[in-house]
């Protein structure tokens, strides 16, 4: 069942401080903004799974294109199980962790990822806005995003042909099934305002899980 936006289910309720919190949501809608503001404000160490897949990109040579994200990512799991990406960032952070509050992981686009956040103790947030408000982030900040070109620069339709295609699962348990993410994400946020409006929405999410 979908739950409201800035909701907690009462499972996660049980658990005073998440060590562990995996972020997802639609493109654009605001998961690396969330992981700063949970590095900058309170001590965690933010990584993004994307920057896992740009990396094994460029070791092979590809271009950062979303298409090349997902072959490398469904790849990874077919060979090490549906939570590999999230026990990548795990080995990262049990390197530094003591210098740390907790980890916060973006961007989980596989259900497999969300339950091992769970199956870690951690808590999922999902976030999303209006899909033309989010498209319209994404240009904007493409100019400041070089290595990051091939993922940015599309048209509107292209923008939300992408977006459906990582949305519902194709029928393999490895791709992408962003949908199944957001059915298991124990507190969901909108982001469709300005920055600041954001950041005030997040905190209040925030002060109930750290």
């Amino acid at each position: 069942m979908q739950k409201n936006f800035m909701t907690i289910s009462s499972k996660s309720m049980d658990k005073p401080t998440f060590k562990i919190i995996g972020i997802s949501g639609t493109n654009g809608s605001g998961k690396d903004t969330l992981g700063h503001l949970l590095a900058e404000h309170h001590n965690y160490l933010f990584m993004t799974i994307t920057e896992l897949l740009r990396e094994e990109c460029q070791r092979r040579g590809l271009p950062s294109k979303r298409e090349n994200l997902r072959m490398v990512s469904a790849e990874w799991r077919r060979e090490s199980g549906l939570g590999v990406l999230v026990d990548r960032a795990k080995y990262e952070y049990e390197k530094v962790k003591s210098r740390y509050r907790g980890l916060a992981i973006a961007s989980l686009r596989n259900p497999g990822e969300a339950d091992r956040v769970h199956e870690l103790g951690g808590i999922v947030v999902w976030l999303d806005a209006d899909p033309k408000i989010r498209y319209n982030r994404v240009k904007t900040s493409s100019g400041h995003r070089s290595h990051r070109i091939h993922e940015d620069n599309k048209t509107f339709a292209e923008f939300l042909a992408e977006e459906e295609a990582e949305m519902y699962r194709s029928g393999d348990d490895a791709t992408l099934d962003m949908a199944s993410v957001q059915d298991r994400a124990d507190i969901s946020i909108d982001n469709s305002h300005d920055k600041a409006d954001f950041k005030v929405r997040a905190e209040k999410a925030l002060r109930q899980i750290i």
